[in-house]
């Protein structure tokens, strides 16, 4: 269930709840409703556990917006205190297997109360973007990332050249509201969803001149 839904669905509660009343429900009031619809609509089974419906800082901040951009201010506060989330690499390499970025990007398994803790997730890229060439299914809700370190000039990923694209991509990777505060796109590994490897894989997927998203 979507946001807009279920403060649809709370409004329609609390309506019930105060029909006859003149006086139109407060924000907090709708806020408090709202809760109470998620509270009962999700129950906690295998790996799903209800504190996914607790927001951190940056989340609460831009569902309180409602799409409406963020006071200039407050986005850069929380842009600053994602990108201290950042984390590179440990091992200082970047470029992994873009054959098995591939099969990431395609894979959207995992985070499911079915799926084990202990298996890996998927990146579901090509839910939101254009990669490969040759696929043809993907969604449009992020720009297209076909071509996308061979538009930035990176013929070598591994180049004192490519240094600022070849770290700006991988702090987007990992926490995406480091560089758009109200980014939808997930929070790669500071939320836990791939580790460094998968991250690595990634990398080689959009930068390796080798990967069929540069030819």
């Amino acid at each position: 269930m979507n946001k807009t839904l279920i403060k649809r669905a709370a409004l329609v509660a609390f309506s019930v709840l105060v029909a006859g009343c003149a006086m139109p429900p407060s924000q907090q009031q709708l806020d408090q409703a709202t809760q109470q619809v998620l509270k009962s609509s999700f129950r906690a089974q295998g790996i799903a556990t209800l504190d996914r419906l607790v927001q951190d800082a940056s989340n609460k901040a831009c569902s309180e917006a409602a799409g409406q951009p963020l006071d200039e201010k407050l986005a850069k506060a929380i842009e600053s205190a994602n990108m201290q989330t950042v984390r590179l690499p440990a091992n200082g390499s970047f470029i992994g297997d873009w054959r098995e970025g591939e099969k990431l990007a395609q894979n959207g398994r995992g985070l499911t109360w079915t799926d084990s803790a202990s298996a890996a997730n998927g990146g579901s890229c090509y839910n939101c973007h254009q990669i490969g060439k040759a696929e043809l299914s993907f969604g449009s809700i992020g720009p297209s990332l076909y071509n996308y370190g061979k538009l930035r000039g990176v013929a070598d990923p591994d180049a004192a050249a490519s240094k600022p694209i070849v770290e700006y991509t991988w702090g987007k990777l990992w926490n995406a509201k480091a560089y758009a505060a109200c980014s939808d796109m997930p929070r790669f590994g500071h939320a836990g969803i791939l580790n460094e490897k998968q991250i690595r894989d990634l990398m080689a997927l959009l930068l390796d001149p080798k990967s069929p998203v540069n030819q």
